[in-house]
Order: structure tokens, then C-alpha cells, then sequence
């Protein structure tokens, strides 16, 4: 009997799949820090999170018995790779299957952040009509800017095109696909863009800091879904503040949640609590995937 631990929240359909496979014994135990995670983990044979529960080396050197560890989502930063690796455990996550939420995501968040639907929303919450302040733009014939286009980029790139937009990619590999995008360097990107949409891993320094807000145009939008920490969070702050930056829409951040609330009070900011991937269906294809990934790996 292989035990498998659950430690983050898992969609329902696939937990009852996972629970009726032939030598799977589940536990769901969600919530623990790391030092729960320890004194929980001796015994298992494979743990499934999500983005809350960290996986840390402590933790890899109390699970005695693991052989794979899975995040049922996009990234693996909350995965200590090497201490895994370095105990030959398998690690794996689910890449494709919240490509579609993210995207989605994070074109509600350019629609917000150009017609100041937040902000409205406020407004008529406060008891108020501000229709003459609060007139927008459209996305239709603007250049956007996407860094980072793998899976999610595509998605996104493809509904940008669908809206009339001009798309130029940037990314350290070349992009391949037959979707109508161009990719450029960073710098020309940035020069040229009106909007800018991130889609990266979590970085070792920021990709957008103080020097990269100074080439953009004057009043672009900034989009991240991606990973806090990708974007100079002071930087920003001071861009939106000198009116550099026109808006700002962020599903991450440096620290989650956030110690530091200038950016979440900033006017000209849509702060969202990481809900990129959240989404109904993009959760259910992320357990699907989980279920057959520990078939595979420990059937």
C-alpha cells in the first residue's frame, strides 16, 4: 500500500479517483507549515500540493519513504528540486492544464485595467456616477507586450490577436508556434509596447526594474499573473506614481499575502490574491493530471 498525502486542496473528482486506485491509501491534511509537514510525512510515498504548502529540504529528509512529489499546477517553486533530486524523487506538476484559467485571467485583468472597471466599481459601491472620470480605452489596435511565452503566453497572445491587437514576444528560447506573434528583444519590446503581460517562472532578479520602466512609453499598463519578485515591486510603485505606468493589474506578489500594502492602495492598482489559476475547470484538468501521474509513477 502506497500512502499518498494530500496537502493542499485537490479537486473532487479526481481525489475520488485517486482513492478508488487498487494499493493507494489517501490522506488529506491541508494547511501545515513546514514543521507539520515533518512530523507528518515519514511514511508517505508521495505528497500533492498546490501553491500554499512548501516543500522544503527539512521536509524531503523526514519523507524516508517518498518517491514523487507533485504540484497539481503551473511552476515549482515551492518544490525544493535539488534536495529532491539529490534523493532520487521524482517531481512533476501540471504545466498545461491552467493554461487556459491563466489566460483568461489574465485578459479580464487587461479589460479591468483599461476601462477602470475596479475603480468603477468602487465608485458606484461609494454611491456615485463617475461616468465622464472614469472613460477608458480599448484593446483593439494596441501593442502588446508578452514576456514569457510558453503554454500560457500562446493562450493569451491568441485572444490578444482576436481582439485586434499587434502581439510582440519576448523570450530567452525562441518561440515556435503558428500564432500571428513577433518576437523581439526585450528592449525593443518594452519601447514599443502599450500594454505588458508577464508569463515567466520566478526569477533571480527582477525582469522589470527601474531601468526597464524608463524605456516603456508613457502611460503603459503592466499585467502579472507570473511570480512576484519578476517585477521590481518599488520600481513599479514609483512608475505608477510619476504616471510612467498608467495601471497596474497584479495577481502576485513579493511576499503573498503582501506585508507591504503601498501597491494593493495604490489607485491605479487591481490587486488580485493569486487567483491566476483558479478556476473550476483548469483545476479539474490539474487533478486529472495528478491522478495519472502518480499512476504512472507508482503503479
Amino acid at each position: 500500500m502506497t500512502k499518498i498525502l494530500i496537502a493542499d486542496g485537490l479537486d473532487k473528482e479526481a481525489l475520488e479517483l485517486l482513492r478508488a486506485v487498487p494499493g493507494f491509501e489517501v490522506t488529506v491534511n491541508k494547511g501545515m507549515s513546514e514543521a507539520d509537514l515533518v512530523q507528518t510525512v515519514p511514511g508517505f510515498g508521495a505528497v500533492v500540493v498546490r501553491s500554499a504548502s512548501r516543500i522544503t529540504r527539512p521536509v524531503i529528509e523526514a519523507g524516508k519513504d517518498l518517491k514523487v512529489l507533485v504540484r497539481a499546477g503551473i511552476g515549482l517553486d515551492n518544490i525544493d528540486r535539488e534536495a529532491a533530486k539529490e534523493k532520487g524523487i521524482t517531481v512533476a506538476n501540471t504545466p498545461a492544464a491552467t493554461s487556459i484559467s491563466v489566460a483568461e485571467h489574465t485578459f479580464g485583468l487587461m479589460l479591468g485595467a483599461v476601462r477602470n472597471h475596479a475603480k468603477a466599481v468602487l465608485s458606484m459601491k461609494s454611491h456615485k456616477w463617475d461616468k465622464k472620470a472614469l472613460e477608458g480605452t480599448e484593446l483593439f489596435g494596441k501593442i502588446l507586450g508578452i514576456i514569457g511565452c510558453g503554454r500560457i503566453g500562446i493562450e493569451v497572445a491568441k485572444r490578444a490577436l482576436a481582439f485586434g491587437m499587434t502581439v510582440l514576444v519576448y523570450d530567452v528560447i525562441p518561440v515556435k508556434t503558428d500564432v500571428a506573434v513577433k518576437q523581439v528583444p526585450l528592449e525593443e519590446l518594452l519601447a514599443a509596447v502599450d500594454l505588458i503581460t508577464l508569463h515567466v517562472p520566478k526569477q533571480a532578479k527582477p525582469i522589470l526594474g527601474e531601468a526597464e520602466f524608463g524605456k516603456m512609453k508613457n502611460g503603459v499598463i503592466i499585467v502579472n499573473v507570473a511570480r512576484g519578485g519578476v517585477v521590481d515591486e518599488k520600481a513599479l510603485l514609483a512608475a505608477l506614481n510619476s504616471g510612467k505606468v498608467r495601471a497596474a493589474a497584479l495577481d502576485v506578489f513579493d511576499k503573498e499575502p503582501p506585508e507591504d500594502f503601498s501597491l494593493v492602495d495604490h489607485p491605479n492598482v487591481i490587486p488580485i490574491p493569486h487567483l491566476g489559476a483558479a478556476a473550476a475547470e483548469g483545476q479539474q484538468r490539474a487533478g486529472l493530471e495528478v491522478v495519472r501521474i502518480l499512476k504512472e509513477k507508482l503503479g
